[in-house]
């Protein structure tokens, strides 16, 4: 549920509307009007009149006794990742990689102690998590991840993992639970220097068995580290030495010119004379 504000202007019931959108995920695409209740910690008479809200708005629709979001929710999302000209600019050079590697990529950019993705390019390979545009995971779990956690300075990066992840996936297990991220501050701290001095992330098997990334920063025009962008392979096909030897070099490349891109569009006049 959101951490509520504090300000006079924050806007609870706004709050609120927001909590029943977060409850459905992939493993919740349809709840109850009392599993949204207390997913969402409401009252049942405060999640009733929110959902219906929602389903006049076109956000929600009733389905066999239960309720489920509709293509709409896709508009707050997109809305964000068109505002910031990611997708645009990323698509051609992540379709362009694909098809040189054969394998997945993906942009995500920090959430919290989550990664959120908000650009990706699959290639049909069976492997153990599903992900799509807006898919969330554990940052410490993933190469994207590391690398974004890794550009935060100190104080900033104590904040943020200290946000619990919003991302519902199962307690760690295999190489994740091995590392144990939670309880190691200095086993986190000695793995995010090593991705500022290499340049590149690594995780292999730690968000989930069989899945081996490798990741790289995506940066604005002054150098900022503002996304990431990863290759993902299965383990049982592709080694780390192949990974890092042939794939990675060109995840850089591609990084690199999305980041010059991507510099060159946020600075273009906002607005244009006819």
């Amino acid at each position: 549920m959101t951490r509520r504000g504090t300000g006079p202007d924050f806007v609870e019931a706004l709050a609120r509307g927001l909590d029943v959108l977060a409850c459905f995920d992939e493993n919740r695409p349809q709840m109850s009007l009392s599993e949204v209740a207390a997913a969402a910690g409401l009252a049942r008479p405060t999640a009733r009149r929110l959902l219906l809200t929602l389903e006049e708005l076109g956000y929600v629709r009733a389905d066999a006794g239960g309720f489920r979001l509709t293509p709409r929710v896709l508009r707050l999302g997109m809305a964000y990742v068109g505002s910031q000209g990611l997708w645009e600019i990323a698509r051609p050079h992540l379709e362009d990689l694909v098809r040189q590697t054969g394998e997945s990529s993906s942009m995500s950019q920090l959430d919290g102690s989550d990664i959120v993705y908000v650009a990706r390019v699959s290639v049909p390979k069976i492997i153990a998590l599903r992900v799509q545009v807006g898919t969330r995971f554990p940052a410490l779990r993933t190469s994207q991840g590391k690398v974004l956690l890794a550009a935060l300075g100190p104080d900033e990066l104590a904040a943020t993992l200290a946000e619990p992840s919003r991302a519902g996936l199962p307690p760690a297990s295999g190489r994740a639970a091995e590392r144990d991220w939670g309880h190691d501050r200095a086993g986190i701290e000695a793995e995010l220097r090593a991705v500022r001095a290499r340049g590149w992330a690594l995780a292999d098997e730690e968000l989930a068995p069989g899945v081996r990334s490798v990741a790289v920063p995506v940066r604005d025009g002054d150098g900022r580290v503002r996304a990431a962008m990863n290759v993902t392979v299965h383990a049982a096909e592709t080694s780390l030495e192949r990974l890092t030897g042939e794939h990675l070099p060109k995840l850089l490349h591609t990084a690199g010119e999305v980041s010059a891109e991507w510099a060159l569009w946020r600075s273009r006049p906002q607005a244009e004379l006819a």
